[in-house]
């Protein structure tokens, strides 16, 4: 893939109203609407601040994919702006009497001075009072390797030596913009169309809440998610594979559900854990945090963990967070 072809292998099929969860299984795409603010208020809107989006990540990741998704959907893009004019675009755009409402810039790496300028940037946004948010396209080396030589391009930052170089150096000088990004999105196994759907979930839509949770299971045999921020281990309960009942069927089913909450330690294990993320979220959100994915994890993804993701998602939704379920491994095997 390009960086114009990027990943989950797990989509979303949309609730019954009210639900407040979105589920992502090996389906179709209904994507979870968020609002980006794009109406316009009379005289007051004129001189109205716009919403900022800052699109960064590795070189092959999808960034074109991301900044594309958010023109489809009525953001104004500015691709490979210099960082230390975003400020001058933001007011640009205030000045625009509300037809510029939401900018979104891509950021690629340049050097140690770009990202010296991006902070410097960053800091004056905050002094203004912008709102701004960071989404950062990641991916895993392999991935960016198979890219690159699938189009025969040079890596921007290999310079005389390979690819895996440029993209080893890439990662460090990117590696502090990683740790401020508001959504980190992993493309390692992502196509277009499943990027897109991603970037929907969270720009599209009539409003955006205060913070949205994606709960993620996925097999421990597969390897960790990568852009997780929490991550829980389900092999502390017994094993429906073992069931010769209950092997063929997921966590989905309801006959292996029961079996997994039925275990000694599986509903104390959802409430102590919800109650956990209870403290979290109020957390997350005193300190402006608008996304957090929890990954569950048993031996393959396919029982304990998907059993455990979908009660956790409905608490969450209880609590006013919206949420949307990931099963990335479920159906793999």
């Amino acid at each position: 893939m390009t960086e114009h072809e990027t990943g989950p292998g797990a989509d979303r099929v949309q609730q019954p109203p009210g639900a407040g969860v979105t589920r992502r299984d090996t389906g179709h795409d209904n994507g979870a609407q968020v609002k980006t603010g794009n109406d316009k208020a009379g005289p007051a809107a004129e001189a109205a601040i716009p919403e900022l989006v800052i699109i960064s990540g590795m070189s092959g990741a999808g960034r074109s994919t991301a900044a594309k998704c958010l023109e489809d959907l009525g953001w104004f893009v500015v691709d490979n702006l210099p960082p230390a004019l975003i400020p001058t675009m933001v007011e640009l755009g205030a000045r625009s009497q509300g037809n510029v409402a939401r900018i979104a810039v891509v950021v690629d790496v340049r050097g140690r001075r770009f990202f010296d300028n991006l902070r410097e940037s960053l800091a004056d946004l905050d002094a203004r009072g912008v709102t701004r948010r960071i989404v950062f396209l990641e991916s895993s080396d392999e991935a960016l390797v198979r890219r690159f030589e699938s189009v025969r391009r040079p890596h921007p930052l290999q310079g005389d030596g390979r690819i895996v170089d440029g993209i080893a150096a890439e990662r460090e000088l990117l590696r502090e913009l990683r740790g401020d990004a508001d959504l980190v999105i992993d493309t390692s196994s992502l196509n277009v169309h499943e990027l897109r759907a991603k970037m929907d979930a969270q720009f599209a839509g009539e409003e955006e809440p205060e913070l949205r949770a994606t709960v993620m299971s996925f097999g421990f045999k597969y390897g960790l998610p990568v852009d997780a921020d929490l991550v829980v281990d389900m092999r502390f309960l017994p094993n429906p594979h073992w069931v010769p009942e209950l092997r063929p069927y997921t966590g989905l089913n309801e006959e292996v559900a029961s079996y997994v909450f039925n275990q000694p330690g599986a509903k104390e294990f959802l409430d102590r854990y919800a109650e956990l993320l209870r403290l979290v979220a109020a957390g997350y959100r005193r300190e402006g945090k608008r996304y957090v994915t929890i990954a569950v994890g048993c031996t393959g993804g396919k029982h304990r963990s998907v059993a455990m993701s979908e009660k956790l998602a409905a608490r969450l939704a209880a609590e006013g967070v919206e949420t949307v379920v990931v099963h990335r491994d479920m159906g793999r095997e």
